[in-house]
């Protein structure tokens, strides 16, 4: 690893193997060889006696083993890459030089690679955040019965679960799944269109025959592994693909951002905690800290995913007529490297949720300390059915509730609601009936069920789905 100058960190400490090499010269190269063998085929099925069945053979005979050398030092003589491998692949195939890019412009195969370059992420995107949900479903499923404070504006509320509360993680995953998996049905190739988009050449190439140039379309998107391709274009496929595919990037973002700063808080809380390994330092200064620097990390990469979304967006907005090249040096730029932080994301995301840590008695210890707040209305119901006044022992409860409230946060002591209550003969409870009034399960509603009713009915199917995709495992590299 050369130390004198700039690697991103994307490759260096972040993205997966797999999604390095989509992004990677190699994949591009090949993808074009296969472009110009699609090309080809579909030029021979509908007619053309210019192409023939040997050159194709001989061009599937060298589809892999580019001869990178011969490409480089032809683009630093002729200033173009696509030019370069074709008369690099030519050099290999002396039989099929004259017919390899017959009747395409360069967009042909960068345009078209670059479609089946963020079909084929997404695809790998999609399978992470299968697995994501797959490790949250099941803490989930464990944790749908353990009570928690729950919080409006950050402050304590009516009680949930910590199954419920993952699974409105899981929602937000849920709605980037159906993104995400939307997204890929709907990616078309740009095909063959021609220099700006009208098809001419090809249409000279088939003496005037509009149905061969048509189907000429058809046939190198069936070659590809496609549904087909956009029905018109200028010279490019229009720049609004790349702002809808980073927007769903931009969503997956979202979601672990929002995992990303909930777990950060609760483990503040001492309540959750992201995994800690054993010989991993936690401050250069204090060594007792165990920062959440994965959690943080997630938060890093995923600002720098929702602000690189405004790219594609503002490129979308400022092409000019059939094609402007302003848009080149942007999008393979902000493209790769959404994709490539969005990996992180998802490996980090992975991560941390396959080992949370839960602390149940610090849960039942924040809960307790609020739960006689939020009992009041039963206490106040109970008391009622005994032949008490509803408007007396609200107003009753209101001086002891902001009295007892004092005593926590002006003088740090303990919640002594019930004991004022207790001490109170308007309401004529003793303090055990009280505090048998404050199993905390009787105030998480329908958290459970929900819960297990999510589970069952929106993510089992999805799971089933994408079994075979399952069980993968993240590897943070630093």
């Amino acid at each position: 690893m050369p130390h004198d100058s700039y690697e991103t960190p994307l490759n260096a400490r972040y993205a997966s193997k797999e999604m390095q090499y989509l992004f990677s010269p190699d994949y591009k190269f090949r993808t074009w060889r296969k472009l110009w063998i699609a090309l080809a085929k579909a030029e021979l099925s509908l007619g053309l006696d210019a192409v023939s069945q040997a050159q194709i053979d001989e061009m599937m005979a060298h589809k892999d083993d580019i001869n990178y050398e011969t490409a480089q030092a032809q683009e630093r003589k002729v200033r173009h890459d696509v030019m370069a491998h074709v008369y690099a692949f030519g050099e290999q195939c002396p039989l099929a030089k004259p017919i390899i890019h017959l009747g395409a412009t360069s967009c042909y195969v960068g345009d078209n690679t670059d479609i089946i370059t963020m079909t084929e992420a997404m695809r790998l995107l999609r399978k992470k955040l299968v697995n994501v949900l797959d490790v949250l479903g099941r803490f989930a499923h464990r944790t749908k019965d353990l009570p928690c404070l729950a919080y409006t504006h950050y402050q304590p509320a009516q009680p949930t679960t910590v199954g419920k509360r993952a699974s409105l993680w899981m929602q937000e995953l849920l709605l980037d799944y159906e993104a995400i998996d939307h997204q890929i049905m709907q990616m078309r190739l740009l095909g063959s269109k021609g220099t700006t988009g009208t098809q001419a050449s090809f249409l000279e190439l088939f003496d005037g025959d509009h149905e061969k140039v048509k189907e000429l379309d058809v046939k190198i998107a069936q070659e590809m592994g496609f549904a087909g391709s956009y029905p018109v274009s200028g010279q490019t496929y229009s720049r609004k693909v790349d702002a809808q595919v980073l927007g769903v990037l931009s969503g997956i973002a979202q979601s672990a951002a929002k995992f990303s700063n909930d777990l950060r808080l609760l483990q503040s809380r001492k309540e959750l905690e992201e995994p800690f390994e054993k010989s991993q330092i936690g401050s250069s200064a204090m060594a007792y800290k165990r920062n959440p620097m994965r959690s943080e990390r997630i938060a890093a990469l995923a600002r720098y995913v929702m602000v690189d979304a405004l790219n594609p967006a503002i490129t979308a907005a400022t092409q000019w007529f059939e094609r402007t090249l302003d848009d080149s040096a942007n999008k393979r730029i902000a493209v790769a490297e959404a994709f490539l932080a969005t990996d992180a994301i998802l490996e980090l995301y992975l991560n941390v949720a396959d080992g949370l840590i839960v602390y149940p008695q610090m849960i039942q210890k924040h809960l307790a300390a609020e739960l006689p707040f939020m009992a009041t209305e039963n206490i106040m119901m109970d008391a009622v059915k005994r032949g008490g006044d509803r408007q007396a022992l609200h107003e009753r409860i209101r001086v002891h509730a902001q009295a007892a409230a004092q005593v926590v946060k002006a003088q740090g002591g303990e919640n002594d609601l019930l004991n004022r209550i207790a001490a109170d003969p308007l309401f004529g409870l003793r303090l055990e009936e009280l505090q048998k009034m404050l199993d905390p399960i009787r105030f998480v509603g329908r958290a459970p069920e929900q819960t297990e009713g999510f589970l069952e009915t929106c993510i089992a199917p999805i799971l089933a789905r994408h079994r075979d995709c399952l069980g993968v495992t993240a590897e943070i590299n630093v």
